[in-house]
Order: C-alpha cells, then structure tokens, then sequence
C-alpha cells in the first residue's frame, strides 16, 4: 500500500501512524529500538504545560524512560513502551497496551491488545478485531467499527471499510465516502491515494487535484512530493507538475530544504532544484534533522552537516535522525543516545 522505503526502511516503522499492522510489536530487546520509528518527543504534559522531553531507553529487556541529560525518570519495567506524543505513551504489560503520562502514572490501564500512539486527544485502538478511538481517559468516542485505520492528522483519519478507504472526522462523520484501495494522511493539504492500483493525490473535499498516475508515492513535505514512475523517482508540485524529473533509484521528503536520493547504489543530497548539494556517496542516509544527517560508510553510521562535512565519525551499526538535541544510535550491542558532540548521555544498553 505504501511507498517501498528501500534502505531507508531501517530508519522508520511505518506502522507509527501508518496502516495498523501487528508485525510492529516486536521482541523486547534493544534491537527493537534499532529497527523502531525515529525516537517523537513530548512537547506537553496532560496540564498542557510544556515539558521536557523523555526518550524511551531499553535495560535487561525492559523499557523506561530518560531525559534529555541522561537521567532516567520512569524506571525501566515495561515489556514495550512507544515515544510520548501529546503528553501519553503505550506501554505494554503482558499481552496488553496501556498509556502512561509523563509522570509514569498509569492514565489507562493495559486492557488492548493494539493500540497506537494519541494525536489530539484521541488514539486508535484494536476492539473485538475492529478499530476504534478513544479519548484521552479511554472512553470509546468512535466505536470499532473499522477494518483498517491510520491515526488521525489534519483533522481526518483514513479508514478501512470492507476494501475501500476513506475519511472520517473527529465525531466519527464519514467526510470522505470509502471509495479508494489505499489513502494515506493528509499532509500540507493533500493525501495520497489509490486507484486501479495507481497513485495520486486529493484535497480536503475528496476531490481528486493530481490524477492516479505513479506506481508510488510521499507525502508532500515542503511543497513537493516524490513519486515514482516506472522505476525511478522525482519530485512533483501540488499542481503535480515536475520539478525535478524522475531520474533517482529511490528518494526521500524533503527536510531543511534538502532531500537525500538514490543514484546507482549510493546516497546524497539534492535541494528543490534538484542541484546534487552533497555528492551520492554514502551508503545509506537519514534525512536532515537539526542540521545533521545519519550516513552510512564502510558498514558505520556518522553525521554530516548540510554541507557535507562529517561531524560525527561513522561509529555506531545505526543511527537515527537528531530529535530535540539527542540521536538514538545503535552500538556494541545496545541502544543509546548521543548529542550533537558526538558524546553519550546514554550509553548502550539491551
């Protein structure tokens, strides 16, 4: 259903707010945080105050959590936990998933069997084999009812009845009737979806604005959205006009006004020109994210900055994108964190 990630699938679990797929609860061990989505952080707390940010850290195979200098603040005692976002975080205890706030008070207890991260007060969850929503103090405010679901964004979820998806709002109103074989979220005002097994786009009334003509698709991250045609890659506008023609063996979104390509069986760097800013060279390579970009050399992962300077020397078997000042990396076993220096405010742990 979605865009082949190719090597850049290491870095992010699609089903993070993707399609639901139970293959993302995984076994508990560091490695988990290795192949999991790129670490979210807590931007407020259920008082609506803004809080320092937690990362989800792994020891003797339980999870826990720590700030941004190391230090932990929820024990690690959970056989799964995700990232917080607004405020909430699942945890798993046993068989089943819960919430817990950023204090490590349990808000709803382990009762779900799937449940997926909370956006604007509400997340989805798995009930008797149907997806549903639920509020932030677990009351059921959209019934199970759906055989597909991805969490909402932009006021709409895409949802799965029978075969066909389509959108709901936030009372659970059908906004968009089910007529598509796949959507995906809303994002700077277009979803991409699926047609006679081809991708395009629609606006917020459902109406189609790029017509289904890509065997795959991005969203739309500043301005322009790579598709593939054939078996090459480049960028379109929301007018879908190109902007830079497919010639990439594989392409990522646009962040900090580059994009990392494929060319051939390296990685580099174009800007929405499509100038090459940073040769292909790199065996694989993250996106940018504060001013840093993960690359892979010689079987190491380091950073470079937007210049192409490495900045960190490729030590670590992975590494992920930089969130609020931290980057969780892969090493010598374990998971851990570094700054921006390259120093661990984590150290690797399992």
């Amino acid at each position: 259903m979605m865009k082949r990630i190719g090597s850049l699938s290491i870095y992010i679990a699609m089903a993070v707010f993707g399609a639901i797929n139970t293959s993302c609860y995984q076994q508990v061990t560091a490695s988990t945080l290795k192949t999991s989505y790129e670490n979210k952080t807590n931007y407020s707390l259920r008082n609506n105050q803004v809080s320092t940010p937690l990362y989800r850290i792994v020891q003797n195979g339980k999870y826990g959590f720590i700030d941004k200098n190391g230090k932990v603040v929820i024990r690690p005692q959970y056989d799964l936990a995700w990232s917080f976002i607004d405020g909430l975080a699942q945890v798993k205890v046993g068989a089943r998933y819960g919430y817990i706030d950023t204090l490590g008070r349990r808000v709803i207890s382990p009762k779900y069997r799937i449940s997926y991260a909370f956006a604007n007060g509400v997340a989805l969850v798995l009930i008797d084999d149907k997806y549903g929503f639920i509020n932030e103090k677990g009351k059921v405010v959209i019934q199970p009812q759906y055989d597909g679901a991805l969490a909402f964004r932009n006021g709409m979820a895409a949802v799965q009845i029978d075969d066909k998806w389509g959108y709901i709002d936030y009372t659970g109103k059908t906004v968009i009737k089910p007529q598509f074989e796949a959507a995906l979220h809303f994002h700077e005002g277009l979803a991409a979806v699926q047609l006679d097994n081809k991708w395009g786009y629609i606006n917020v009334d459902g109406q189609i604005v790029i017509q289904p003509q890509f065997e795959s698709t991005l969203k739309f991250s500043e301005g322009l959205a790579a598709v593939q045609v054939n078996d090459k890659y480049g960028y379109i506008n929301q007018s879908g006009k190109y902007v830079i023609k497919p010639q990439f063996n594989d392409a990522w979104e646009f962040k900090d006004g580059l994009a990392a390509v494929q060319v051939g069986q390296k990685w580099g760097f174009v800007n929405v020109s499509g100038e090459m800013i940073i040769p292909a060279q790199y065996d694989k390579a993250t996106n940018f994210s504060q001013g840093l970009a993960a690359v892979k050399v010689n079987d190491k992962y380091g950073f470079i900055d937007k210049t192409g300077q490495m900045v960190i020397a490729p030590q670590f078997d992975l590494a992920l994108s930089f969130t609020d000042e931290l980057a969780l990396v892969y090493a010598r076993g374990g998971a851990g964190y570094i700054n921006k220096q390259g120093e661990y405010i984590w150290n690797p742990t399992n």
